[in-house]
């Protein structure tokens, strides 16, 4: 992928179209492009999760998250390119069970909420699932790489773990739904 953007303000857009990295336009409303921009949106709530004090690996985790999302957004870009693959999602199930390794059993559900980094680890596994909901709806109509939808559905999962552990690392417990 070797397209560099260097004008940001072409006006191409205004007719409610926009360009696919294979130089193909399509609706602005396309299902192609609702699942990018929802990878976008959770790459950017990943960014604002990542200013928040973290612990260091769990930093490094999202960041390598942050340039996976990228390069999915890329492949969602230009139709027919890959470059996801199962060892992507390999990778978030290993982090699953590292961070996961360290909680307790769920006694109870759990909303959203705690210290503000786990907050905003609920806020990303929200989007990760809406991303997970549009690439499902794209691959209706076009064919779409089977490690992108694995590794958003798993990425949800990372981020309800990771919300989990950064309240145990913060002192502050899991806000337990009440019957």
């Amino acid at each position: 992928m070797s397209l560099r953007v260097s004008i940001v303000a072409t006006r191409t857009g205004d007719d409610g179209t926009t360009g696919l990295g294979d130089k193909t336009r399509v609706s602005k409303d396309a299902p192609r492009i609702a699942a990018l921009g929802d990878v976008d949106e959770l790459n950017s709530a990943l960014g604002v999760w990542r200013t928040h004090p973290l612990p260091d690996d769990v930093d490094a985790l999202l960041k390598r998250i942050q340039h996976d999302l990228f390069d999915l957004g890329g492949e969602l870009c230009i139709p027919g390119w890959t470059a996801l693959t199962d060892a992507h999602t390999q990778r978030l199930d290993q982090a699953l069970q590292h961070y996961n390794a360290a909680l307790g059993p769920l006694q109870e559900f759990i909303l959203p909420g705690g210290c503000p980094a786990a907050a905003q680890a609920h806020v990303a596994r929200t989007i990760a699932r809406r991303a997970e909901r549009a690439v499902v709806t794209l691959s209706r109509q076009d064919t779409v790489n089977p490690p992108v939808l694995h590794y958003l559905n798993r990425l949800s999962d990372l981020c309800f773990v990771l919300a989990r552990y950064l309240n145990r690392a913060a002192g502050v417990g899991d806000v337990l739904w009440e019957r």
